[in-house]
């Protein structure tokens, strides 16, 4: 019982050494922070980009696509 027992407990010994022992995944990119609404209005402003030509510029401004 005594043989046992000690497998036992090497066993989990030896589990919890290798789980411990991995370190955690990074993270494979950093994440992009796309500009807010209010900064891509203000680059239409500058712009003076109206009517279609001010929405798709937003739209895309806020997706990361412009300049």
């Amino acid at each position: 019982m005594r043989i046992v027992t000690a497998l036992a407990a090497a066993a989990l010994i030896g589990c919890g050494a290798t789980l411990a022992a991995e370190p955690p995944a990074a993270p494979s990119a950093t994440p992009v922070k796309h500009p807010s609404l209010k900064v891509c209005n203000k680059q239409a402003d500058g712009k003076q980009l109206t009517g279609a030509a001010r929405a798709q510029f937003v739209k895309d401004c806020r997706a990361g696509k412009t300049d």
